[in-house]
Parts: C-alpha cells; sequence; structure tokens
C-alpha cells in the first residue's frame, strides 16, 4: 500500500504546520512520528491531540502495563500496524505476559491474564463493540482503576481509535517491525 500522507520536509510545511511540530518534538515523543504525519495536515488538531495523548501515555491514572494493554486492544480491533509495532514491545516492558498479547494478536481472548488485565480487557471489548459497557463491567474495571482509572481508559480508547483511524486512512507504514504483524480479521 501507498503512504497515502508521507513526511512533510520543512520546506513544504506552512509556519504553522513548523511550529506544530517544533512543539511535538521538544516533548517526550522527541519527533513527527506516527499519526503525528498525517495529521500534520492539519497542525492545530496535531497540537491538541497530541497533549491529550501525551497526559494519556505519561500521566495518566493508569499504570503503563494496562495502559500499554489497552492500546494493544485498540490496535487489535482496528488492525493498526503501526501502534501494534510500537506499543507490542512496550507492553512486555511494562510487565504485560508475552502469551497474553499473542493471544490478543491472532483475535482471541487471552489466558492467564491477571485480574485487573482481565477487568480491562473485558471493558475495553464491551465498549469497542457496544459503545458503552453494562453495570457488571464497569464494576469490575472500578475496582482496580478507580473513576479516574476508568475515565482516563475511555479517553485513551477514545485517542487511539482517532490516531489508528487516521493512519489507517492515511496509511501510515507499520515502522521497525517488532513482530508478526497483525493479520486482518475475517470480512
Amino acid at each position: 500500500m501507498i503512504d497515502r500522507m508521507p513526511p512533510l520536509s520543512p520546506e513544504r510545511m506552512t509556519d504553522e504546520q513548523r511550529q506544530a511540530a517544533a512543539e511535538l518534538s521538544a516533548g517526550p515523543r522527541g519527533g513527527v512520528r506516527g499519526p503525528f504525519i498525517a495529521l500534520l495536515r492539519s497542525p492545530r488538531l496535531m497540537s491538541r491531540l497530541q497533549k491529550v495523548g501525551e497526559y494519556l501515555r505519561y500521566e495518566s491514572a493508569l499504570e503503563p502495563r494496562l495502559a500499554e494493554f489497552a492500546m494493544l486492544i485498540v490496535a487489535r480491533h482496528l488492525t493498526q500496524q503501526f501502534e501494534w509495532q510500537t506499543h507490542y514491545p512496550l507492553a512486555l516492558k511494562a510487565g504485560l505476559a508475552k502469551e497474553v498479547a499473542e493471544a490478543l494478536a491472532q483475535g482471541a481472548r487471552p489466558r492467564g491474564m491477571k485480574p485487573d488485565e482481565e477487568a480491562l480487557y473485558d471493558f475495553c471489548g464491551e465498549l469497542l463493540q457496544r459503545h458503552g459497557v453494562s453495570d457488571a463491567t464497569y464494576q469490575r474495571a472500578l475496582e482496580p482503576l478507580g473513576e479516574r482509572g476508568v475515565v482516563d481508559l475511555v479517553g485513551l480508547v477514545g485517542y487511539f481509535i482517532t490516531v489508528s483511524l487516521v493512519m489507517n486512512v492515511a496509511r501510515t507504514p507499520e515502522g521497525e517491525t517488532v513482530t508478526v504483524p497483525l493479520e486482518p480479521f475475517p470480512a
């Protein structure tokens, strides 16, 4: 597939795009990569979204293992290769079992999840499928995450849906391959 929105050279950028790219590069991401390459076409949107993403990745109430697991769930749901390749090693480094990530990659319910991972998996799955969650699923997620964690989780899922869809439309290349690429779900 051809990358529909490849990186912009500095001479092709508007002043607003250069300013947004400089702001992003000065933060923890250190550069314009992944979804931000396409989002740079709308620099104000990119600036606002990257601040939300920065909070969700680096400051949210979710511990890194759970946040990374949620990112993998969204990447699998949307078959988003760049996000999968980016967050797979981060999830393992944060303590997610490789067997859990591998089962998720295959589209199977992972076995051997920790109780908080299982609550998060069920919450995300129900949210992605039904666009809401039942009282029972909410209560199971509330115990390990708390109210702030639940809200941050919903924000994280929404944010990663947004950036994943942007990259799916832009056909952003997957980047460095660290695992087998996700297979599309059967139609």
